[in-house]
């Protein structure tokens, strides 16, 4: 992390899904997820995609991410997590199991150092 000038803590927003970009509301389903950078976070630039996996089990989403495809650049690894501030992650209450209706399209995302 520290090769591309990311600490711990470090945040920048994302667009949760690269496929729903400024949608109201959002659906995401469990599985894998593309995201993208809304503003630059290290050496990351802004519309750098963001890979990671999206489970909704609980009363809200959660998003880790494990790599990162700079654009014109080779994908490198991460430790990112989305973050539920401001509500932006929790489920809306008709969300079917396996999905998660979203209000807000876009969310903080924070370099972690390891995933608990």
């Amino acid at each position: 992390m520290r090769y591309m000038k990311l600490r711990v803590g470090d945040a920048a927003w994302v667009e949760l899904d690269a496929n729903q970009i400024k949608s109201k509301p959002i659906t995401l389903y469990d599985g894998p997820i593309e995201s993208m950078l809304k503003n630059d976070l290290g050496i990351l630039e802004a519309t750098t995609r963001l890979y990671g996996q999206v489970w909704t089990g609980g009363p809200q989403v959660v998003i880790r991410y494990y790599e990162a495809h700079p654009p014109e650049s080779e994908k490198v690894p991460i430790c990112a997590v989305a973050r539920l501030s401001e509500n932006q992650l929790r489920k809306r209450p008709e969300s079917l199991p396996g999905t998660a209706i979203l209000d807000f399209s876009i969310s903080g995302v924070n370099i972690v150092d390891s995933f608990r």
